[in-house]
């Protein structure tokens, strides 16, 4: 039996990636994952903006297949006064997507922060890069920098006692770097201020986890009719990493937060962003079972690996080298995409800085031949799981 292969897709960040369109096609992806960034959060997408995205995509032979992301606005998160005005402007641009092709939207519903990582570039055995959290320099941004109220209770005492005696070892620079590496934004996005990270985290101590759980599917609901009539996906990103950190509340942690997502929204259009590495990540969480569990409404798949420890500490993997059985979460993928009329995209999600890239300027996770890398091992292995050549 021809067995229909999963769409192999590659993120770039538009005509200002180090990573160029030409790069893309030489390590063997056929669709682009991207956004338009430089469209300042909440304001709606130009159909001109969004054609000539893709236009670029197209000229290099490629074709623009989910947008990663049409990024919430922090009045929806919380469900501000004008609240409304943004789920128009948003309902306005999921339109304009939809006039465009574009039909299958990646987002995450985290307050503030897109992703957090304490270090990245931290260097393995063989020499390459990774992204690396770990829990005691967050304590020191969060204690230290941050200097959050009643921040302590969140850390154990061995974590904080870890953390004073380190803070003593660091440079000025050295926790300039740290400050920037946990305020880092998306490329080409404007980065989180200090200041303007402890009032929203003020906000969210008020909104709590469960209030921002009917946040969230309040704007789902206000957005299912649009996403119906257009033929739109909306594919929910885990959270990075999975656990609340600086008194931040977290939704889409584990197996029952996204069971949760979909059966409060119960509609088609409303699906998940299955990524193993932000799964993965969460100390008690079975990626394999997780899948099982919300396999028919994943729209999308970062493919990915993580390394951690008892503490929760994690640096990210080789695609097939880390905690994540890559083997097992293949074979249940692409027993769910013989299902499907069409098939599931996925990406390489980050991989290393390594060879000539280390002597490079490149966002950080997404160099071009770490993903190459993880690219190949991945088509490799859906070969091999499914026989499919």
């Amino acid at each position: 039996m021809n067995q229909q292969k999963l769409l192999q897709t590659w993120r770039w960040y538009g005509p200002s990636d180090p990573v160029s369109l030409q790069d893309v096609k030489q390590a063997g992806a056929t669709g682009i994952v991207s956004a338009l960034h430089q469209v300042p959060h909440g304001e709606i997408w130009p159909v001109d903006a969004i054609l000539e995205r893709k236009a670029i995509i197209e000229a290099a032979g490629l074709a623009w297949a989910v947008v990663e992301s049409l990024p919430i606005h922090e009045a929806i998160k919380t469900r501000r006064a004008d609240a409304a005005l943004y789920i128009e402007n948003y309902k306005q641009s999921l339109i304009n997507l939809s006039q465009c092709g574009l039909h299958t939207i990646c987002y995450n519903f985290m307050p503030v922060l897109d992703w957090t990582r304490t270090q990245l570039d931290l260097t393995m055995t063989d020499g390459s890069k990774a992204l690396y959290f770990n829990w005691i320099d967050l304590a020191i941004f969060d204690l230290y920098i941050l200097k959050r109220e009643g921040a302590a209770a969140d850390y154990s005492e061995s974590i904080q006692q870890q953390a004073g005696a380190r803070l003593k070892t660091l440079s000025d620079a050295q926790l300039e770097d740290l400050r920037i590496n946990v305020l880092m934004g998306i490329p080409n996005e404007k980065e989180i201020e200090i200041e303007a990270l402890r009032n929203s985290i003020d906000v969210y101590k008020a909104i709590g986890t469960q209030g921002l759980k009917d946040n969230l599917v309040y704007f789902l609901s206000q957005i299912a009719e649009t996403c119906d009539s257009h033929g739109m996906k909306m594919a929910i990103h885990p959270d990075d990493p999975p656990y609340p950190i600086l008194g931040l509340p977290r939704i889409a942690s584990t197996k029952e937060d996204l069971v949760y997502i979909l059966k409060n929204v119960d509609q088609p259009f409303n699906g998940i962003c299955y990524c193993t590495g932000s799964l993965g990540a969460g100390v008690t969480n079975d990626v394999v079972d997780i899948f099982d569990a919300i396999k028919e409404r994943v729209y999308f798949l970062h493919l990915r690996n993580v390394t951690k420890d008892e503490e929760g500490n994690f640096y990210e993997a080789d695609h097939l080298g880390g905690d994540v059985n890559m083997f097992e979460v293949m074979k249940a993928v692409t027993a769910e995409n013989q299902k499907r009329d069409t098939p599931i995209p996925f990406r390489p999600d980050h991989g290393h800085q390594m060879l000539d890239d280390l002597n490079k300027v490149t966002n950080p996770g997404y160099s071009a031949i770490g993903r190459l890398r993880g690219l190949a091992e991945l088509r490799g292995l859906e070969v091999g799981v499914t026989g499919n050549y």
